[in-house]
């Protein structure tokens, strides 16, 4: 076996492993961490049938991932019964404070957000609060199911590069 593809295989793994301990962090893009190894690798080693199936696999459990943030978090705070104006402005302010402010400030901004149209739509800081809480929940939900997809993309590529053998 080559020394620079068995080198270009490790240094790839670590960057995924990384990759997966950065989902542990809500605000950063794991998935994407994950995704942008294997697109060098197989930039580098060539795209033959299998490249191309398991990264097409690869690509969608990253795009997936990447909006299931928005899906279990908008969707617990809904199931609460907070407002679509709230549940767009967390989802605004989740934007402007994951840039403003990273690692956290996304995930800060949009809870608050959340809990202050809330507020001011319902004047009532105890449902604001629930529906607030119910976000939070299902950020924790979305940590929980960014990772197993990012372990899942891992696997994915390893079973095609020592299994599959290429």
């Amino acid at each position: 076996m080559d020394i620079g593809i068995v080198a270009l295989q490790s240094i790839v793994l670590a960057v995924m492993v990384a990759g997966l301990l950065t989902l542990l962090v809500p605000a950063l893009p794991g998935l994407v961490i994950i995704w942008i190894p294997v697109l060098v690798y197989y930039l580098v080693t060539g795209f033959d049938l299998t490249a191309i199936i398991l990264f097409i696999f690869i690509t969608l459990l990253m795009i997936a991932g990447n909006l299931i943030d928005n899906v279990l978090m908008g969707g617990s705070a809904r199931a609460k019964g907070a407002s679509w104006l709230a549940i767009g402005a967390a989802l605004a302010a989740g934007l402007v404070g994951s840039f403003a402010m990273p690692p956290f400030g996304g995930l800060i901004g949009a809870l608050l957000a959340l809990f202050i149209v809330e507020y001011v739509r319902l004047k009532d800081w105890r449902q604001a609060l629930d529906s607030t809480t119910s976000m939070a929940m299902g950020c924790g939900w979305a940590v929980v199911a960014r990772f197993g997809i990012g372990v899942v993309m891992i696997a994915l590529w390893v079973l095609g590069e020592f299994v599959i053998k290429r």
